[in-house]
């Protein structure tokens, strides 16, 4: 999947750069803010590229989305992923994140399924659910990284409390599988459910329909009753526990 459609799933892209932004921040950084609100990118970029050279890993991070989506600048993967570098090595979430993106698809760098696991990880561990899931399908398919159930659990869960619906449906294949972690027929339609409450799109929301169907040939009524709950209880606690 490339970056620009990651990253749209976790924020509003280089808006999302700019949401500290208030009176607290320096004023290069505010007006950098408010000139791209107004798409005035070419002063953005101005205005960024100073604050990024003092070592500010928000504005490089902003610059490197910048480069990448070829805003106020021609686009320049090689430049967003120099950008993106710099921001990360400062633990910036996003650039983080959209360095694994890179590496994983090879955009601006070599494609390096190694980099973008080492990224993936460390943008997951600061809680980010799009990186999370991302390590969750990657560990789970084992096609460009060795295959790894449990770790694929692990990360798929943690999204999946985040709301992904993507790691829900991944979380609920492999307890339907017993892939990574106990068999659960239950926890898999549960999961499902979720999903399907909050996914938009019709075909979907069909293709869940689907699945679960199928499912319930092999579960009890008991068993589907018992899903339907776990999935009400969880949505109505945020996610907490489950």
């Amino acid at each position: 999947m490339k970056l620009g459609q990651l990253l749209k799933q976790v924020v509003l892209v280089c808006g999302c750069l700019f949401v500290l932004t208030g009176p607290a921040m320096a004023d290069p950084m505010a007006d950098a803010a408010q000139a791209y609100r107004a798409g005035n990118y070419a002063t953005a970029i101005k205005l960024l590229i100073p604050q990024a050279k003092h070592g500010d890993a928000r504005a490089q991070s902003a610059l490197g989305q910048m480069f990448y989506d070829g805003k106020g600048v021609p686009r320049d993967y090689k430049k967003a992923s120099t950008w993106f570098l710099l921001a990360a090595a400062h633990g910036d979430v996003l650039a983080q994140y959209a360095l694994g993106a890179m590496y994983q698809d090879g955009e601006g760098v070599p494609r390096d399924y190694n980099e973008a696991v080492k990224w993936y990880l460390l943008a997951a561990e600061q809680g980010n659910a799009a990186a999370q899931s991302e390590l969750g399908r990657m560990y789970k398919d084992g096609r460009d990284i060795p295959q790894n159930y449990p770790e694929a659990a692990k990360w798929c869960h943690l999204a999946a409390l985040q709301g992904r619906t993507g790691a829900q449906i991944e979380l609920a294949e492999m307890y339907w599988f017993g892939e990574g972690i106990p068999r659960d027929y239950v926890r898999a339609n549960m999961w499902l459910i979720i999903a399907a409450d909050q996914i938009s799109g019709s075909d979907r929301q069909h293709e869940i329909a689907e699945i679960r169907a199928n499912e319930a040939k092999s579960m009890t009524p008991d068993q589907i009753a018992e899903a339907r709950e776990l999935a009400r209880k969880c949505m109505a606690d945020k996610f907490k526990g489950c």
